[in-house]
């Protein structure tokens, strides 16, 4: 097909050589900025692990430090917190070193995600261990927390970082970013499933207000804990501990499809040599780039409030509302809706924009944020706003990886001699999010000791009601509404972008007519 015209009447023989290098090298360009649908979904199954081990941690942590493993609640705070923010700290460390990371014939990215894996899955599920000793628990939690979080930072911020790696299309970035989302939300719904209908097929037993009035020692208070329903409490844990092994194996599965189906491309990176980059000064140079702080200052408050109603929305429903034996299934319903309505946000992003799907998607939850606590408890109502809540979940998920990209096209042309930064762009924007999810994880988990949490208890004071709404509604509404203010500084929109991928093409066009001693030794091999 390509040798056909150039033998045709009229061409001359010196012609050749030139003609065949441009019709050869452009096809293997086409070819390498093409993305198969089964590369689409081997890349996005990888996105599963953290968003799996995520769901669990967010969802079911806090109610099994404080009814299972009976921690104090301002112990629990502590891990939350301490845990949240280490994992926060980990996130720039990791960009750190991956920046000073050599390329390897797997890659640069791929030997984190690779290596990290065995060990992030050990220390996972020895987070759902209860110890015997009971004055050690909260060391050891705290210390598989950090590890597991360390861990899985090793996986998660090279494979957001690989986004940039596997294209040079922003189209078929974006393509891939909307498959990574759908895989991940539904990550989410199999984190929800598998951990609550596990955890919920065994009652964790709990003690009536009546028994704790009676109860004036912490000696005393321990026998009744040791001895009210040891049996459903034993297989209460064990059920923990049997979701932490099935996730683990979902975990290690997801880890080796990517490996074996997405390769890095070294091209798509813009790396020519093995040097790596200098990490503070391309630090310097992302902190000064007006719409990437713009970016993850609004994205800062927006993803805040969703951690919050994660963070509490278990104890809402089971003291609050009163679905101690649904809770499970209402955060089943969140995020299954979530999942269906992935590929409705990407449509609408596309026909209409990326900042007006941020106005229109984060800002549909607040209706339904409002009408969980302003209605009297029913089931059904609250199912229905869990389904209508899911949809902007969806949004909140798909949106920040989508515009990352952008930012960065938008960075590379300001900075065409400054590459390799991609790490720093992705783990500085989680290294955010996380710490200020610490913050308000424990911040809320200390916020229920002040208002007199009862470990274990059946029933709840009515502060902790009245805190509990807060968390979940008050807080994440006010959240929402100041990061949708903060968007409005965002410099990035549909016509920006446009123009960013007109000149990005044209550098390219550049850097390839300028390639020719490289091209003509690419032609002899495939000769």
């Amino acid at each position: 097909s390509i040798l056909g015209p150039l033998w045709a009447p009229g061409v001359r023989c010196g012609s050749l050589p030139a003609a065949l290098l441009r019709s050869v090298l452009l096809s293997r360009k086409e070819s390498k900025g093409k993305l198969s649908v089964c590369s689409k979904l081997c890349y996005a199954i990888g996105g599963a692990p953290y968003q799996i081990t995520g769901c669990a941690l967010g969802f079911f942590l806090q109610i099994y430090l404080l009814d299972v493993a009976q921690l104090d609640p301002f112990y629990a705070s502590i891990i939350l917190f301490v845990g949240r923010a280490w994992d926060a700290i980990t996130d720039p460390m990791v960009g750190f070193f991956i920046s000073k990371t050599s390329w390897t014939r797997f890659g640069r990215l791929m030997p984190w995600i690779i290596f990290s894996t065995p060990f992030a899955v050990i220390s996972y599920f020895l987070i759902w261990f209860v110890p015997d000793v009971s004055s050690g628990r909260m060391m050891w939690y705290l210390l598989f927390y950090c590890m597991f979080q360390t861990l899985v930072t090793c996986f998660h911020v090279p494979y957001s970082a690989l986004t940039m790696f596997i294209s040079r299309e922003q189209s078929e970035r974006d393509s891939a970013t909307a498959y990574r989302m759908t895989v991940e939300v539904l990550g989410t719904v199999l984190g929800t499933a598998i951990q609550g209908q596990i955890v919920g097929k065994v009652d964790t037993p709990c003690i009536h207000s009546e028994e704790k009035a009676g109860i004036n020692s912490s000696v005393a208070m321990e026998e009744v804990n040791t001895t009210h329903d040891t049996g459903s409490l034993t297989d209460t844990k064990n059920a923990y501990m049997i979701a932490a092994g099935v996730i683990g194996g979902i975990y290690v599965l997801c880890a080796v499809i990517l490996w074996l189906g997405v390769r890095e491309q070294r091209a798509a990176s813009e790396l020519e040599s093995d040097e790596p980059v200098s990490f503070f000064q391309g630090l310097k140079l992302v902190m000064n780039h007006g719409a990437y702080i713009k970016l993850i200052t609004g994205f800062l408050f927006t993803s805040l409030a969703f951690m919050l109603l994660e963070g509490n929305f278990a104890l809402f429903c089971t003291y609050t509302l009163g679905f101690r034996n649904d809770f499970q299934n209402i955060l089943l319903a969140i995020m299954l809706s979530a999942t269906l309505t992935i590929p409705l946000w990407q449509w609408f992003l596309t026909c209409f924009g990326k900042k007006t799907a941020v106005y229109v998607g984060i800002s549909s939850a607040i209706p339904f944020l409002i009408l969980v606590v302003v209605i009297e408890s029913n089931l059904i109502v609250t199912y229905l706003a869990a389904i209508a809540a899911g949809i902007s979940v969806a949004a909140a998920f798909l949106l920040p990886w989508s515009m990352l990209p952008d930012v960065i096209d938008d960075f590379n042309l300001q900075h065409p001699d400054s590459r390799g930064h991609e790490a720093i762009f992705f783990s500085f924007y989680v290294f955010f999010t996380k710490f200020a999810s610490g913050v308000s994880l424990g911040v809320s988990t200390l916020s229920l000791d002040f208002a007199g949490y009862q470990t274990r208890g059946c029933s709840q004071p009515e502060a902790v009601h009245t805190t509990l709404r807060m968390l979940v509604s008050a807080a994440p509404v006010a959240l929402i509404l100041l990061g949708l203010l903060l968007f409005k500084l965002y410099p990035i929109d549909e016509k920006k972008r446009r123009e960013n991928k007109k000149a990005l093409q044209e550098l390219s066009r550049e850097e390839s007519n300028s390639s020719s001693e490289s091209d003509s030794t690419e032609l002899a091999n495939i000769v």
